[in-house]
């Protein structure tokens, strides 16, 4: 994860338009629901749909076959509701078979485009622990409407 970090300028995030809190970049930001998931096994439960959620609005971090499949996965385990162990079952086959899925390129020359999306990790973050898991799900059914 460690060419994995956000471009902000003016406070923003240049892919997903999620501003600065706290000082704290939008990577960042997204660190403390992961923390989080370890003192709560029902918001562990649904990691995959954490890191797809932030992942799918930051895809320069994705050669585009890795994106596109991505997206796929994400569309097909929510429409329809898959568990976790299916999930990664889907996953496996994918990567297997077409190998490298994260951008080669260093953080810094990658492509950016901002997209504004109606949720970002902002949104879960703002909300604090207590409210993760409904802030994720509810983060997940908006990207589930703003991708085609």
């Amino acid at each position: 994860m460690a060419d994995m970090i956000t471009i902000m300028e003016s406070g923003k995030c240049m892919e997903c338009g999620a501003k600065e809190i706290d000082g704290l970049s939008c990577f960042e930001l997204f660190g403390y629901p992961l923390v989080w998931e370890h003192q709560a096994p029902e918001l562990y439960a649904l990691h995959f749909w954490l890191v797809s959620c932030y992942m799918i609005q930051h895809p320069s971090h994705y050669t585009q076959e890795g994106y596109r499949l991505l997206v796929q996965l994400f569309t097909e385990a929510y429409d329809h509701g898959w568990n976790n162990s299916e999930i990664q079952k889907r996953n496996r086959e994918v990567v297997g078979q077409i190998g490298k899925i994260a951008n080669p390129l260093a953080s810094k020359d990658r492509n950016r485009s901002l997209k504004y999306w109606s949720m970002t990790i902002e949104d879960l973050y703002l909300g604090g622990e207590e409210h993760a898991i409904a802030n994720l799900l509810k983060w997940r059914d908006r990207i589930r409407s703003e991708i085609k």
